[in-house]
């Protein structure tokens, strides 16, 4: 009896080794860890880049993947690893506007520091972007990865019913527009239906579809914050609240949630509206036959002269400081960015690296010539803005946000005041 105990005892002993020796190829310090969003598409090209660098680089660390966990948004999620110093190694869906309060609390890894960074980001993008990522100690804490810039989606079936033959360009151009829509619609009895639609609520991020993207297409790409100050109280700012005021005050946007509905674009409830290339996987699986659409430029000021910019949508990757080899993790990361994994990302999610010259790459040639309609998102790709660095991004935003509400949805002030205003409530948060 005790010798089969003792064997028993041995045979546990060799389990236990076994197991353990299995956690330490793939659980513990022998390996890195990759967060992806919960994006469906994006965790298949997660999925795709791991199984494939884990099967060329056997002799190196293995990477192991999983997406974000489940939470109510993935910046908590992140924040709350932050705090509780669970971090992943490496993140792929940050929000460019989150990292300067992360570099500032030195929980990322400044990838300047590591070998071969400054040649390959030079080589990817263009000095304007990696500026644009650069923090406000003179460090780079993310990698640029991919953008989904915003422009106006617009259904051209109702726009050749008006007799419009071109997208509206400018202000006036949109107004006239919508005018002409208007009277139409009355004319044929509807009242259901508005030329274009944003959502009618306070949140921060919802301005990204509506004020910011017409801020930076009317002000060339100019910033909203420098040097800890707000610089946005301006012609410009004044005029996009001026212009989106007029839709709602001449009932070309509706005030109505219009959420809950089934897509109020494919439905032909509304003709246009601002938002990026995610659109064209939805518009294509549920447009009801002989729906046509296509994608322009946000509109300008009449006048406007030069390129036109938007808001970018960025996802930048981060390395946290929680990580045991950030040169390793930074291996890892300019495999996956690559020019061959950036068209295998495309190819995948519809969503555009981050790299110069997309458009005319001849290695992405096929996947545009097969997909027509991300090439206009390609062009405008050179012309896109991510967000300033500041540690209180989602404050201004929220400070501007209420000004917008005030102003262009209700009209209880005057674009003047409103942008007066949230340029001094701004200016009180950089007040130590």
């Amino acid at each position: 009896m005790k010798k089969n105990i003792k064997y028993l005892y041995i045979i546990i002993f060799l389990l236990v080794g076994i197991l353990t020796s299995c956690g330490n190829e793939n659980d513990n310090e022998n390996k890195l860890l990759y967060w992806s969003s919960n994006n469906p598409y994006e965790i298949e090209f997660a999925k795709y880049i791991v199984n494939k660098w884990n099967k060329e680089n056997p002799d190196k660390a293995f990477i192991k993947f999983q997406p974000v966990p489940e939470g109510q948004s993935s910046e908590e999620i992140i924040l709350a690893a932050v705090v509780g110093e669970t971090t992943p190694d490496i993140y792929s869906s940050m929000w460019q506007g989150d990292v300067e309060a992360y570099a500032q609390a030195g929980v990322v890894i400044p990838f300047d520091t590591l070998d071969g960074f400054i040649d390959f980001i030079y080589e990817r993008c263009d000095s304007s972007v990696v500026d644009e990522m650069r923090s406000q100690d003179g460090h780079i804490y993310q990698i640029p990865w991919k953008i989904n810039p915003i422009m106006m989606i617009y259904n051209q079936n109702i726009f050749r019913e008006l007799g419009l033959n071109n997208p509206p360009h400018t202000y006036s151009d949109y107004l006239a527009a919508s005018e002409l829509f208007k009277k139409d619609v009355d004319g044929d009895g509807y009242v259901d239906r508005w030329f274009g639609y944003s959502e009618v609520i306070v949140t921060w991020w919802q301005r990204f579809f509506d004020f910011y993207p017409f801020y930076l297409a009317a002000s060339g790409g100019a910033p909203l914050i420098e040097n800890n100050k707000a610089v946005f109280n301006n012609e410009h700012a004044i005029g996009v609240f001026s212009f989106l005021k007029k839709l709602y005050d001449n009932e070309y946007f509706t005030r109505e949630r219009l959420s809950a509905r089934q897509d109020v674009f494919l439905s032909s409830h509304i003709a246009t509206r601002f938002t990026g290339p995610w659109e064209i996987v939805h518009a294509e699986k549920f447009k009801p036959e002989g729906f046509e659409y296509d994608f322009s430029t946000i509109p300008v000021p009449d006048g406007f002269e030069g390129p036109i910019y938007t808001y970018g949508d960025p996802k930048n990757i981060v390395i946290f400081n929680t990580c045991k080899d950030p040169q390793y993790a930074w291996e890892f990361i300019k495999f996956m960015i690559s020019k061959e994994n950036d068209l295998k990302l495309l190819e995948i999610t519809s969503q555009l690296p981050r790299r110069k010259q997309i458009d005319a790459d001849s290695l992405f040639t096929n996947y545009f010539n097969a997909n027509p309609k991300m090439i206009k998102f390609a062009k405008q790709s050179k012309y896109v803005k991510g967000t300033d660095s500041t540690p209180v991004l989602k404050e201004v935003f929220d400070l501007i946000s209420q000004e917008y509400e005030a102003c262009v949805i209700y009209g209880v002030k005057s674009p003047e005041q409103a942008i007066n205003d949230a340029a001094h409530a701004v200016n009180l948060l950089f007040i130590k």
